[in-house]
């Protein structure tokens, strides 16, 4: 046990040691979205991938085989499956064997590639020019495929497989299509319903502008009462929204402002808020362990879209936000009353922006990225013809067509930094945030009544005590089943949307 115990320690430093040197990177990429110079990114690529080659380097270092070999023949660490020890020593050799079957020189090669890549998004993005970043998503779509032969994928499954594992574990392309089949063809029959009524409730923040300035405060405000720690993070702005958790105490979020949306900050806010509360939640005594880690991305997505739709495009909720805005706003919110707004924040209408959906079409736009992505990582579609395919997806499945490539295919950040197999989490976040939230109601019932007075603080405690305390302590799915006795499936959610939207329209 001595030797054990003594290689598990030498383990944990080791994890340490590559948990400081990932949050740097996550430290320079947040700083390279947020506040660098645009001509600082070919060092700023060169500084990723040396801190990326470091990180595999002490990771494959064959001693953590050594260690690993000594811990998992200790029945005192492994007894307990869900034990801290047993959690961390499994966690570690997934990530070992993962690492050492990618050369270095790979590493390098996509992080450098991946942060020039960034760079040329953005730039592309905004003069909504596909053709400008082509080359660089075929090098990304070239340089991902090598890496999911690297990791190899069931003979029965497929390249994008090997790549999805890193954001879902275990979960594979034909898992996520029996969810997402029967899934489609209810939101699509809903959406039918929905759109097909002869009046649309009204918006209610159409023709008003709402200042950057206001916003900002007012957001900020938000993700307060909501739970969020600015003494241990912090709210700016980028091109594409997102949160960085370097560690509990250090968390960055970003939103961005639109002078045509005026409300669409709040929501990219609540949104981000979820991440960040979760991050902020993590064990901060298990930091640079697994232990210490998010279970998954499907897990984290569901936390910023409760937040966010479960909290967020809620009645209780507008009861109370609605008089902050014309706190915040004067004039502009003045004729803004809590029912009208509610109507108007869960209004469906079919749109170009993901990040903007509403809740019935979100889980379109995440499906159609899944399917082409998947053709992508086969080898079956050409980064040439992506726009094309982009635009026939959207209208069969949404009924319009982009006008340009900046609201098609060029509007996510992810596949320009080689995130392929991340979409589908977002789909896997609505689920689990559906019926997790399901679950919370049931166990505090005054939920609502709490929302209608601002008051947040026993949500978050459940979240904290239930899903963010447990790190890797459990699988995504098992970690569903037994916060909310049952496995992961779609009806919480179809039955929030129904119980939710169809009031609204009249049905």
């Amino acid at each position: 046990m001595a030797n054990a115990q003594s290689a598990y320690e030498l383990l944990l430093t080791r994890l340490r040691e590559v948990a400081l040197l990932r949050s740097t990177a996550s430290l320079l990429s947040w700083d390279q979205e947020v506040l660098m110079p645009s001509r600082g990114v070919e060092h700023r690529g060169r500084q990723l991938a040396q801190i990326a080659a470091l990180a595999h380097e002490k990771l494959t270092d064959k001693r953590v085989a050594e260690w690993l070999n000594d811990c998992e023949s200790s029945r005192e660490l492994t007894a307990d499956p869900t034990s801290v020890a047993a959690v961390n020593l499994r966690e570690i050799r997934r990530s070992h064997d993962q690492a050492i079957k990618v050369p270095e020189s790979l590493v390098r090669e996509f992080a450098e590639t991946a942060t020039l890549s960034k760079a040329q998004w953005a730039a592309a993005r905004q003069a909504r020019d596909f053709a400008a970043f082509r080359p660089w998503l075929t090098k990304m779509v070239a340089l991902s495929r090598r890496k999911a032969e690297c990791f190899g994928w069931a003979e029965d499954g497929e390249p994008w497989d090997a790549l999805a594992d890193d954001f879902e574990p275990k979960i594979t392309a034909r898992q996520i299509e029996e969810v997402f089949v029967p899934l489609r063809d209810r939101l699509v029959a809903l959406n039918g319903q929905l759109l097909g009524v002869d009046s649309t409730p009204p918006d209610c923040f159409q023709g008003r502008h709402l200042s950057e300035e206001a916003m900002r405060r007012f957001v900020e405000y938000v993700a307060k009462q909501f739970g969020f720690d600015f003494s241990r993070g912090r709210l700016d702005t980028s091109t594409h929204p997102f949160c960085a958790g370097f560690e509990p105490n250090d968390v960055r979020m970003t939103t961005r402002f639109d002078e045509l949306n005026p409300i669409e900050p709040l929501f990219s806010t609540m949104h981000e808020t979820g991440h960040g509360i979760y991050n902020q939640g993590l064990p901060f005594e298990h930091h640079g362990t697994p232990m210490g880690e998010s279970v998954s991305l499907g897990i984290h997505e569901s936390q910023s879209r409760l937040w966010e739709n479960q909290v967020g495009r809620s009645g209780a909720f507008w009861s109370w936000c609605a008089p902050r805005l014309r706190e915040f706003f004067g004039a502009e919110a003045d004729a803004v009353d809590a029912r009208a707004v509610y109507a108007s924040v869960n209004l469906v209408r079919p749109g170009f922006i993901r990040v903007e959906a509403d809740e019935a079409t979100y889980n379109l736009h995440i499906m159609l990225r899944f399917e082409l992505e998947r053709e992508l990582m086969k080898g079956e579609l050409d980064c040439v013809d992506l726009p094309q395919a982009w635009n026939r997806k959207f209208e069969s499945y949404l009924g319009i067509v982009p006008p340009d490539d900046a609201v098609g295919c060029l509007q996510d950040i992810h596949w320009s930094q080689g995130a392929f197999g991340y979409f589908p989490s977002y789909a896997l976040g609505n689920l689990y945030a559906s019926q997790l939230f399901a679950r919370a109601e049931a166990d505090l019932p005054e939920l609502d009544r709490q929302f209608e007075r601002g008051q947040f603080g026993d949500l978050k405690a459940w979240l904290n005590e239930n899903i963010h305390r447990e790190g890797m302590r459990y699988r995504a799915g098992t970690l569903c089943e037994r916060v909310t006795g049952e496995p992961l499936h779609a009806e919480p959610l179809l039955q929030h949307l129904e119980r939710k939207l169809k009031p609204i329209y009249g049905l």
